[in-house]
């Protein structure tokens, strides 16, 4: 049985295991950080969340992710545009999974 759990943040969901590499919505600190939305340890499935449990992350770096381009057309009304975006997001190690 692989140990695992999932966790919230930023509005989304990410799956977690001690050593993982995850790229996360931007937070904004330093260091360590602990996450206590844990919504899943294992076997043990929270209601919503497992009480005392926690997933601790080292943050390596504050980055941008790659360049998504949005483009609108209107057919038949000479009308294009393409505008180019690019999400802020923060890459973080997995070192511990407590509960």
């Amino acid at each position: 049985m692989e140990n695992y759990a999932i966790f919230q943040t930023g509005g989304k969901q990410y799956r977690a295991k001690v050593g993982d590499t995850i790229k996360i919505e931007k937070l904004k600190a330093e260091g360590k950080v602990e996450f206590d939305q844990v919504l899943m340890v294992g076997d043990k499935v929270g209601d919503p969340i497992v009480k005392g449990a926690k997933v601790v992350c080292e943050i390596l770096e504050q980055k941008r992710a790659d360049k998504i381009l949005v483009f609108k057309k209107k057919r038949r009304q000479n009308y294009r545009r393409t505008r180019g975006h690019r999400q802020h997001i923060t890459v973080v190690k997995i070192t511990e999974i407590k509960g």
